[in-house]
């Protein structure tokens, strides 16, 4: 007997899949990638995307945001980047007298912010309230960001040279750090021969708009209606507060991150055309809510341990609901 969703999906899956058509058009392979940034979209978080240049990871997130019919904001982090060039500043009009605020480029729906580790502290603190609370508040006075609010940014791995770690505090503001890596042969054969029969044309004209704001707000309110069952409830826990008694760890989960994997895999499970979430979704968002929470003890760094590697082991330790 088939099992009937007790929740419809079938709007929000084909919407899902007709992004991943679009993306498809001129990236190649990445599904995971890209389902994860469906994922962290649909429960409305932001994306941290980690890896060498030329990987196509800010190519992705422009190509994403073309295709949802909303706002747009791209902004390039470099070492001299100031707050004010992020949030705007107050100007003199000499006319009324009085100071005008002037907007800056983070007062928009998707903000893609390129290489946000080339920036020092001072500008990435301007970050913190408008991630979280998506509001900031200048001169005293207080302006709500529009919705939908979805910020994806790309970073170099931190052992490039001129690049900032970024503070925990900041870290903990993305619901995902999505780690990616090289295509294998295959793949870089099929991204020759996609760029070879483009010829001039740029990727974002092949990709067309598919979702607009009200569309994403309805899918996100599905989201919010996934069922857990308790058990999973309970192995979200489980796993989080073994992370705080880690031998292997100096810092673990906080309560954010145990919401940060059952947002995550409710909308997985969602995206997967389900209304209910499995232990498998939790399995496959963990590693990107988790491994920018944590912190390695030094003695496990020097033998060569990630913390990708230790949330494995834990994750295993911990007995799967039925």
């Amino acid at each position: 007997m088939e099992y009937q969703n007790r929740i419809n999906l079938e709007e929000l899956k084909a919407a899902v899949d007709r992004i991943k058509s679009e993306l498809g058009k001129v990236i190649i392979g990445q599904h995971d990638f890209i389902e994860l940034l469906l994922t962290a979209l649909l429960a409305d978080g932001h994306v941290l995307i980690e890896g060498v240049p030329g990987i196509a990871k800010t190519l992705t997130a422009k190509l994403l945001s073309k295709t949802l019919k909303t706002g747009f904001s791209r902004i390039q982090f470099t070492p001299d980047l100031m707050p004010s060039d992020i949030l705007g500043t107050s100007v003199f009009n000499m006319k009324t007298q009085e100071f005008e605020f002037h907007k800056g480029p983070v007062f928009s729906n998707f903000i893609l912010i390129d290489e946000i580790n080339r920036s020092p502290a001072k500008t990435q603190a301007a970050l913190f309230e408008v991630m979280e609370e998506r509001q900031i508040t200048i001169d005293g006075h207080t302006y709500i960001m529009a919705d939908p609010f979805f910020v994806i940014a790309t970073q170099n791995p931190i052992e490039h040279e001129g690049t900032y770690a970024l503070p925990e505090a900041q870290l903990d503001r993305f619901l995902f750090k999505i780690k990616v890596g090289y295509p294998d042969k295959a793949e870089e054969v099929e991204i020759l021969k996609s760029h070879h029969l483009r010829k001039n044309r740029k990727p974002e004209e092949l990709v067309n708009p598919v979702m607009t704001e009200a569309d994403l707000r309805r899918y996100r309110e599905l989201v919010n209606d996934i069922i857990v069952d308790d058990k999973i409830m309970d192995y979200i826990v489980e796993i989080i507060q073994r992370t705080r008694n880690h031998s292997h760890l100096f810092l673990g989960g906080s309560p954010r991150a145990s919401l940060a994997t059952l947002r995550t895999a409710k909308a997985l499970a969602a995206i997967e055309g389900r209304d209910f979430v499995i232990p498998d979704d939790v399995k496959t968002v963990l590693p990107n809510v988790m491994r920018h929470r944590v912190i390695l003890n030094p003695e496990q760094e020097m033998e060569g341990f990630d913390e990708d590697a230790v949330l494995k082991m834990i994750v295993e330790s911990v007995e799967v609901p039925r």
